[in-house]
């Protein structure tokens, strides 16, 4: 009874889905049939079809593409790893949260574009400042995330841990890591997804190489289907990101805090 009920829910979630992109594509082709919009402004979804697979076997745009990936994959490792140990710095002792977590949110606020400049001065024009852009862009959410969720862990698991005169990377490993793994799943996908908008903006402010030039050169040209097809394909690369993020770090079911054991 329950996999089938489950079963039905997903089926209707599909068919809703369905609904709403035969929608938007409805009114896409509506809006630029009207005669409401400058010509070419929104071209027909066959004509950005028609782009999508000329792309598909253009070996440059396969070169931007790996540019984008790389930029992106090492940006989002680099931030991660300095956002987990900054945010377990930040959660774990109380005088380190008070002094710096401040001076980090207020820099989680500032747009990230605002660095580009120090960033170009000190790695150059090439991926050096693309990835550190998107390294820098993906730390403060990753640093938060994990900072909030350190100081929700239940202390009756430190004291446990305190008293089995845990060492430090023995309470990490045994206590904080397992207990994280809901604010590591936000702070991840956050992460990515800022990461991927940082590498892109670097890329259309200032470079040669990468999807956020090749978009940029289609829309010099006037190529608005080229243009829209390359977004549509850092759509698909975001949202693929997030599935396989989510994928690999599994969100424990609400009881979850009833089955974490003591370490022993």
């Amino acid at each position: 009874m329950a996999l089938a009920s489950s079963m039905s829910r997903a089926s209707h979630v599909m068919t809703y889905r369905l609904i709403g992109v035969t929608t938007i594509l409805a009114v896409w082709e509506a809006a630029g049939a009207s005669g409401l919009f400058f010509r070419g402004v929104l071209p027909s979804s066959i004509l950005i079809a028609k782009s999508f697979w000329r792309l598909m076997g253009d070996p440059v745009f396969w070169g931007h593409f790996g540019v984008t990936f790389f930029e992106i994959a090492t940006g989002f490792g680099i931030g991660s790893v300095l956002g987990v140990a900054a945010g377990l710095m930040l959660g774990m002792n109380r005088y380190t949260g008070k002094v710096f977590e401040p001076v980090v949110e207020y820099l989680a606020a500032t747009p990230k574009v605002v660095f580009l400049p120090i960033l170009l001065i000190l790695f150059g024009i090439g991926v050096g400042s693309k990835i550190s852009l998107a390294a820098l862009s993906c730390f403060f959410p990753m640093s938060l995330s994990l900072a909030a969720g350190v100081r929700a862990i239940n202390p009756m698991f430190l004291r446990v841990g305190q008293t089995l005169n845990l060492t430090l990377l023995q309470r990490i490993a045994m206590i904080y890591l397992p207990a994280l793994i809901p604010p590591l799943s936000t702070g991840l996908r956050l992460g990515f997804g800022i990461a991927t908008v940082g590498a892109l903006l670097s890329e259309i402010k200032l470079s040669n190489k990468g999807l956020g030039h090749a978009a940029m050169q289609a829309y010099a040209r006037f190529d608005i289907p080229t243009m829209l097809a390359i977004l549509i394909i850092i759509f698909a690369l975001a949202g693929m990101g997030n599935y396989l993020i989510g994928s690999l770090v599994k969100l424990p079911g609400p009881d979850s805090s009833r089955r974490i054991k003591s370490p022993s």
